[in-house]
């Protein structure tokens, strides 16, 4: 009898759309509908990752006001908090009398002044390369040092969330909303990417071998085959069609008045939702965000920037307005490969950085602070004379959320060479 491994194995498996709506036989979809499973899953937390790819730029996200260089360095993309201080622009929303939000994420305001939201500025990798590939490779296997590193620090961290035999893990323990499985969650333990609920891509590379299609059940099919891969994936892509069967996914309507933008994370969140709300034992959960490679054209209040964290932070808000009363169990974290240059380049825009920030909302978040150990900004603090230098590893944000939600205790696993210490972003 197979062990309930999931359904997908992390780390080169390509996406190969077997459709729940059309490419999945007859006899499996109508074998799935037709029979029930209760998950044995004990319920446990979710932590929701967001990756921003294209490296957002931390300064125009959450911008230190005060700082003259800055200004100075940005002269048609530096936003004011002061009203009437842009001219025409719409002043920054003030958090501390340091630090400004954007305002095209006003959205966020609430959240932060209800302490549920947390902002972590300079926060990057101690690598610095400004490669987008490299660095997203580095942040997401969490060795900034080592390419070699197979697995990323997702899949390490659901090796570590512990299932006793009373509460196994199920298909849906790792769940990307993404077409591929991201770098993240390569590696031995069990995840999966889906790219739509209601079209249900299973992740396989290839056609099975030795799969005799006349079966007359999913167990037939099962028990004739000789391919591996489908041995130790099977059984519980079955049960997880079966799981789907109970929710009507198509039909499905957020509570409490939440509306998804329809856009990309808007549609991933709202599915990350339906999938915590089903109970079907999701505790990670990822997805991503592109658009961010601000290099030319990148506007102010205005413009493709304030459209992407317009967009980011009213579906974050959307996402967690219709979670209602199981936002106690959820953590969603964002992140990004680097920042952007202090300085505006000749086309309106900014280039590769090192130093970010990112966003932590959560009940258990210790919000209603911008976490940083940002210097004032000038020439002598800058990283190589154009960058806002590196003051938090991500390491040290992406552990201490693990630890302290999910329970994860070993760091020496998760982030195996990493020394560092929490920053206190999260409630003791």
């Amino acid at each position: 009898m197979t062990s309930r491994r999931g359904f997908l194995k992390a780390g080169g498996l390509a996406l190969f759309g077997i459709s729940l709506m059309g490419g999945i036989p007859s006899f499996i979809a109508e074998a799935a509908a037709s029979d029930k499973i209760i998950s044995p899953y004990k319920k446990k937390k979710t932590l929701v990752c967001i990756f921003q790819r294209g490296a957002m730029d931390g300064l125009m996200a959450v911008t230190p006001f005060n700082e003259q260089y800055l200004q100075t360095n940005r002269p048609t993309l530096f936003l004011s908090a002061a009203k009437g201080g842009n001219g025409n622009k719409t002043p920054l929303i003030d958090l501390d009398g340091r630090w400004g939000l954007h305002p095209s994420m006003s959205a966020f305001e609430p959240l932060f002044r209800d302490k549920r939201l947390a902002i972590v500025h300079g926060i990057g990798s101690p690598n610095n390369t400004r490669s987008h590939f490299d660095a997203q490779d580095y942040m997401e296997s969490g060795t900034p040092f080592n390419k070699g590193t197979a697995s990323g620090w997702l899949n390490r961290a659901v090796g570590l969330l512990g299932h006793d035999a009373g509460t196994p893990a199920t298909p849906f323990q790792a769940v990307s909303l993404t077409s591929a499985l991201p770098r993240s969650f390569y590696g031995d333990n069990p995840s999966v990417a889906i790219s739509n609920l209601q079209d249900f891509a299973i992740q396989m590379r290839g056609n099975p071998q030795g799969v005799n299609m006349a079966a007359k059940s999913f167990e037939d099919l099962y028990d004739q085959t000789s391919s591996s891969l489908l041995k130790s994936t099977g059984k519980e892509s079955f049960d997880a069609m079966k799981m789907l069967q109970k929710t009507d996914i198509k039909n499905y309507k957020p509570a409490n008045g939440a509306v998804y933008p329809n856009t990309a994370v808007g549609n991933s969140l709202k599915q990350i939702a339906q999938l915590i709300k089903m109970d079907v034992g999701l505790e990670i959960a990822f997805t991503e965000s592109g658009g961010w490679d601000t290099h030319f054209n990148q506007g102010s209040d205005t413009g493709i920037f304030a459209r992407n964290v317009n967009d980011l932070s009213n579906c974050i808000v959307a996402f967690w307005t219709d979670l209602g009363q199981y936002t106690d169990d959820v953590t969603l974290m964002t992140m990004t490969e680097f920042g952007r240059t202090v300085k505006q380049n000749g086309t309106g825009g900014t280039d590769h950085g090192r130093a970010s920030c990112n966003f932590i909302l959560g009940n258990d978040v210790n919000g209603g602070i911008v976490h940083n150990k940002v210097q004032p900004i000038s020439l002598e603090t800058l990283e190589d004379g154009r960058d806002l230098a590196v003051t938090t590893d991500f390491r040290s944000v992406f552990s201490e959320v693990a630890d302290r939600h999910l329970l994860i205790k070993n760091d020496k696993v998760l982030f195996p060479d990493w020394t560092g210490e929490h920053i206190g972003v999260m409630r003791s």
